[in-house]
């Protein structure tokens, strides 16, 4: 969370597979009831309705705006960051992001999406929270991650951000953003998590969750037999050549560019992949998009003198 007057700016990353803020990452599930559940946690009270917060699967969607889903998702992701920076009532500026290529055509549908109500009451996990929604900036997904590392990025650079559902893939030259050279490819992560689970189901005829996998994919082993831990092995591995079959398709070189790796798929790469690691940065935190949001939304509201 960043500040700016009185006003707190707020980066939530709507991924397909987590929502992330700056300090916060939950699975993005949402589950509506229409009494109070049984169990505790995660659970998000607005307007009547009860929400789980992290159950469930979204399933993917081109229109983040074409439900309320996500609306519902964010309010909790600020909720959370709030509760972190022990905070209960806030004026906010919100900063999310759409895939590259998606950004001109549904920018200004989704800032209307995301400033539908200016005052927000909720219950978050048994507390109380007022939000006061000022302004909402939207930014590509991806490139806020690297603005942090731009001095160093001389000559020609490849950013790749692999999420859940997409693979944003985005060229830079000296430092700047070659917007006619930005591409949206659905090969995210979950493709490999579908591909894993069905390759089980095939092989061995067995259901496989998709926790389980996950785990697997994130840190190479899990409390299954060495059977099925080479089988999902194998797919990641397909799925990783996948995707540098697919940075090639757009010319990747590694000989003569630097490739910068974001996102969740980040880990599947440093654990599945073969590349040249002198040539290849693969950014970690999971949180690092959230960050650049908040930064970016700061720079142009600090310029502006909104102050």
């Amino acid at each position: 969370m960043k500040e700016i007057g009185n006003t707190k700016i707020i980066g939530v990353d709507q991924g397909y597979g987590n929502m992330k803020t700056a300090s916060t990452v939950t699975p993005t599930g949402i589950t509506a009831y229409t009494s109070e559940p049984i169990f505790s946690g995660g659970i998000l009270e607005y307007q009547g309705t009860y929400y789980r917060i992290g159950e469930g699967h979204k399933e993917f969607v081109v229109d983040k705006s074409e439900d309320e889903d996500y609306y519902i998702l964010t309010l909790a992701a600020i909720a959370r960051e709030m509760k972190v920076n022990s905070l209960q009532e806030a004026d906010v500026h919100l900063a999310v992001g759409l895939p590259l290529t998606w950004v001109r055509n549904q920018k200004e549908q989704l800032r209307e999406y995301m400033l539908r109500n200016e005052y927000i009451r909720l219950r978050y996990e048994g507390k109380e929270y007022l939000i006061h929604i000022t302004g909402c900036s939207v930014f590509p997904q991806g490139y806020p991650a690297i603005v942090d590392r731009l001095d160093g990025m001389k000559g020609t650079n490849l950013l790749a951000d692999i999420g859940n559902g997409t693979m944003n893939i985005l060229y830079l030259n000296n430092r700047k953003p070659v917007e006619s050279k930005s591409f949206t490819e659905k090969i995210g992560v979950n493709q490999c998590m579908i591909a894993a689970q069905n390759a089980v189901m095939d092989t061995f005829g067995v259901k496989i969750e998709a926790n389980t996998v996950e785990q697997v994919l994130r840190f190479k082993t899990a409390d299954i037999g060495e059977i099925y831990l080479t089988c999902i092995e194998t797919v990641a591995r397909k799925y990783v050549s996948d995707l540098f079959a697919t940075l090639r398709k757009y010319e990747y070189n590694p000989d003569l560019m630097r490739l910068f790796i974001v996102g969740g798929g980040g880990c599947l790469v440093k654990n599945f992949g073969e590349y040249e690691e002198s040539r290849v940065t693969i950014i970690d935190d999971i949180c690092a998009t959230a960050k650049g949001y908040e930064y970016l939304a700061y720079t142009i509201l600090r310029r502006k003198g909104e102050v």
